[in-house]
């Protein structure tokens, strides 16, 4: 493999590190916003608990989404796992760090 090439994936990799933390941090947001406002009625109205639980389980079904699609080896293109810290690909043991 060529250096560019290694390089090429290591920032691939940030950018997809980045958008997964920032995927993380949005999801948990609306999340806890939408607790929030079932608790506090009086800040944005009154909605039903299935209308609240329904939004989360759609928020949580878009995370999920999105993660299936972003968190993967920008070499050989397979999932990632769950650990977000990765320094190398599992499956074909490219550096990502």
């Amino acid at each position: 493999m060529q250096e560019k090439d290694v390089n090429q994936i290591k920032r691939e990799f940030w950018q997809r590190q980045g958008r997964q933390i920032l995927a993380i941090a949005v999801a948990l947001f609306l999340i806890i916003l939408m607790a929030v406002v079932y608790k506090r009625q009086d800040l944005f109205g009154e909605y039903s608990k299935n209308t609240l639980v329904s939004a989360q389980l759609a928020v949580i079904t878009a995370f999920i989404c999105f993660t299936v699609f972003n968190w993967r080896c920008p070499a050989c293109k397979k999932y990632l796992g769950k650990d977000i810290h990765k320094h190398l690909c599992r499956h074909c043991k490219t550096r990502l760090r």
